[in-house]
């Protein structure tokens, strides 16, 4: 194996931390510009290795953990959906923000990573062998402005759609166990969503709340950002299936589900002969491909034979939701 792409490898290869519960006392930062320098650190990057055989796309996410504590994910292939697949090779490791800068070490073999100025520098002893540079990705969805026809569920200005809606900032909705006045069958729907950043907490404490379809089928909704991406996880149908990859950008970032609809059907005596299906992409991504939804989730309400609302559920953390509409079908 060349230098270049033995020194990233030994660097992205050291364990992964495990998932814990929810720290109900997490600081929360809902404000970018006031989420210090650890926030600042986090994120995606990317660039290239070159090999004797080709040069490699790489794709690097960095997770804070809190008190300076982080994470880093290396995808061999590029970012998550732009080159790396789920089952493609990747690479996590740990590091420590000390005297104002962020380290990732393999100490054995003097293989360093430095993030610092929206860059990491790689080096192999006192030789630079990499660089990655921090990338800021947008949904090519975000802001998609609803077609003629379609049914607005909110655009800012008010709430009159939702039962208990409530307005946070003035201008998004607010995840507060809301669902829609009206109901729906088989549809399309765009929806926009952001996660507070919360680095002290862990797994489903951690920017939690659910987009339910029809209020039976849950596309869940959590900061994920960096992880294997499971059917509990940002874009996973909760019990059903876990996403094809997992698109979750960082906290603080606008995201997007576009999802295509289809109702189960019912026989006269109330018999269900025929399975939902969804296809849910996830900032631009398919992350569920005309998924089979053999039963309903819990947490609302059971399947049924009639139209249901769209529900967002709230699971006590400050998710809020933006640009939101359906095109029934």
């Amino acid at each position: 194996m060349p230098v270049s792409f033995r020194c990233l490898a030994l660097v992205m290869m050291l364990s992964t931390a495990a998932l814990f519960a929810a720290d109900p006392d997490a600081v929360v930062f809902n404000d970018p510009a006031k989420a210090g320098v650890d926030y600042e650190l986090q994120g995606e990057y990317a660039g290239t290795v070159k090999t004797d055989e080709e040069e490699l796309k790489i794709g690097v996410q960095i997770i804070a953990l809190g008190d300076g504590n982080f994470r880093s994910v290396g995808f061999i292939g590029g970012l998550p959906g732009d080159g790396w697949s789920r089952g493609d090779k990747s690479h996590t490791s740990e590091g420590k923000l000390q005297d104002g800068q962020l380290r990732f070490a393999a100490k054995e073999k003097k293989i360093t990573a430095q993030v610092k100025d929206g860059s990491i520098v790689v080096y192999g002893g006192d030789t630079k062998v990499a660089e990655f540079t921090k990338v800021h990705r947008q949904s090519p969805t975000l802001g998609a402005k609803p077609p003629q026809g379609a049914t607005i569920l909110f655009d800012g200005s008010s709430t009159d759609a939702w039962e208990s809606g409530e307005i946070i900032d003035g201008k998004w909705l607010g995840a507060q166990n809301v669902a829609t006045k009206e109901k729906f069958g088989d549809h399309q729907l765009h929806i926009e969503f952001r996660t507070p950043f919360m680095p002290a907490s862990r797994g489903q404490g951690r920017g939690n709340s659910g987009v339910y379809l029809q209020s039976r089928y849950e596309v869940q909704v959590l900061d994920s950002f960096g992880l294997e991406g499971k059917n509990n996880e940002c874009g996973g149908i909760y019990s059903i299936a876990e996403p094809i990859v997992n698109m979750c950008f960082p906290p603080l970032t606008w995201q997007t589900y576009d999802v295509d609809f289809t109702a189960a059907r019912y026989d006269d005596s109330g018999e269900k002969v025929k399975n939902a299906r969804a296809t849910v992409r996830h900032n631009g991504v398919v992350i569920h491909d005309d998924l089979e939804l053999t039963h309903g989730t819990p947490g609302r309400h059971a399947e049924g034979p009639e139209p249901d609302g769209l529900f967002l559920q709230n699971h006590g953390n400050p998710v809020v939701f933006q640009n939101v509409w359906i095109v029934k079908k």
